[in-house]
């Protein structure tokens, strides 16, 4: 809710910092005095031809103000450790607004660099109060549009360099999720309808699949409009990222902690006769109910450590929240493994060993993709790794949810293992309850 504020209040020209790159806002002489510079935005462009346009509603007090727009690449924090004016004088780049509409073109660079844009006018360095009058506050409207070169070379691409192939990667997985639904959409819905010693996960699976379509959806939709706007839909993207991909990760996080403290701390402790199905013991409960809740904490606060940032950051992992997140997967993933190798290797029938690896493939790809793709990014450049990180944790856990399916759907597989032992799996089938077919 924190982003969606900032979006409306943006549009309200009563904030400055936005991640959309069409930036609606005040010039505010006041700000820039206290600030030595106001914060406008910022802006990472490709290394080709960039493009800054600036509208101003009335170019006659700022030009009387001698306001100006500063571009400082990389803005370096020793800067304020300098006075006003020297701190100022470091801009690489300086756009004067004397005129309805300025057009600045922005140098061609090496490589991909991160632009910041402030603004200061005549009265910025003043150590003084009261340099303007009541009939002058010294507010000026805005609009401001920054452009990346598109493939032809035109400065028209709203995006900046670290959100340049999220819109394509949106479309194609969205693509992907329709013709999944189309091939698999009445097996599935068969399978649930019959229910069955797999129904609960099928159903929580399923569940977490379609919010993780929403998510795509949602930013498909934001970022569609945000190539034509540079503002898009922020409701759009807050809904992906704080509602629809975290109630996902939950989801998983709940069943897949159900399934596997529920053997784990009844293993062996029930008769033969009494078959496992979803376990809701006390101790397997209040695990499965931990993990999600410290989980759901970390996610929230992960948002709002990084709501003040661009867009997109949701799996970027750089704050405080994002690394304990980080370590939670980890401690996840190890508690996993240290069960399924006691599991594994006191197990005898091969046909169940094939069931538990398949298991553990899934569970480990759920849990670990997103810490090394976090390692893995850091051999990438800046505007690189957050896609890396993005593209990659949302193709890892499609491909997580679809090994669960196949295990769990799949008659040849779990019927027979299910069949075959009562105790040692999860959701195992009672032949008594299901007339001993699927």
């Amino acid at each position: 809710m924190s982003r969606l504020s900032a979006a409306l209040a943006a549009a309200l020209l009563l904030s400055l910092e936005a991640s959309g790159k069409t930036l609606q806002g005040l010039f505010r002489t006041e700000a820039a005095r206290q600030e030595n510079g106001q914060f406008i935005t910022k802006f990472m462009f490709q290394g080709g031809a960039g493009l800054l346009v600036c509208r101003l509603e009335d170019p006659g007090p700022a030009a009387q103000r001698e306001s100006r727009l500063l571009l400082f690449q990389d803005l370096d924090p020793d800067l304020d450790n300098l006075s006003c004016s020297q701190r100022l004088g470091k801009a690489q780049l300086t756009v004067p607004l004397s005129l309805e509409e300025h057009n600045q073109t922005v140098p061609r660079q090496f490589a991909a660099t991160v632009w910041q844009v402030l603004y200061a006018d005549r009265y910025t360095c003043q150590v003084t109060g009261g340099v303007h009058t009541t009939s002058d506050p010294g507010n000026e409207s805005f609009t401001l549009l920054l452009f990346n070169a598109d493939s032809a070379g035109n400065p028209l691409d709203h995006f900046s360099a670290e959100e340049a192939g999220l819109h394509g990667f949106y479309f194609l997985l969205l693509l992907a999720y329709f013709i999944a639904c189309c091939i698999y959409v009445q097996p599935l819905y068969q399978a649930l309808k019959k229910g069955g010693p797999m129904h609960t996960v099928l159903r929580v699976l399923t569940t977490a699949l379609a919010l993780q379509g929403f998510s795509a959806l949602c930013n498909y939709v934001h970022l569609a409009r945000y190539s034509r706007d540079g503002a898009g839909f922020p409701l759009m993207g807050s809904l992906a990222e704080s509602v629809w991909d975290m109630v996902s990760q939950v989801s998983m996080l709940y069943m897949l902690l159900s399934l596997c403290m529920g053997w784990t701390l009844s293993r062996g402790r029930k008769p033969q006769s009494r078959p496992l199905q979803w376990e809701r013991s006390p101790a397997s409960t209040a695990v499965a109910v931990g993990g999600v809740v410290t989980q759901g904490a970390l996610l929230l606060w992960e948002q709002y450590s990084e709501s003040e940032s661009d867009h997109h950051s949701y799996h970027a992992q750089q704050s405080l929240a994002g690394l304990l997140l980080i370590a939670l997967r980890v401690g996840l993933a190890l508690l996993l493994a240290s069960v399924l190798y006691q599991i594994i290797s006191t197990e005898r029938s091969t046909l169940k060993r094939d069931f538990y690896f398949s298991f553990a493939k899934g569970c480990f790809l759920w849990f670990l993709c997103h810490p090394v793709l976090v390692l893995m990014s850091a051999v990438f450049n800046d505007h690189q790794r957050e896609k890396v990180v993005t593209m990659g944790v949302i193709l890892c856990q499609s491909i997580s949810m679809v090994i669960l399916y196949q295990l769990f759907l799949s008659r040849s597989l779990y019927w027979e293992v299910s069949s075959l032992s009562s105790v040692s799996l999860p959701l195992t089938m009672s032949r008594a309850n299901h007339g001993g077919r699927y």
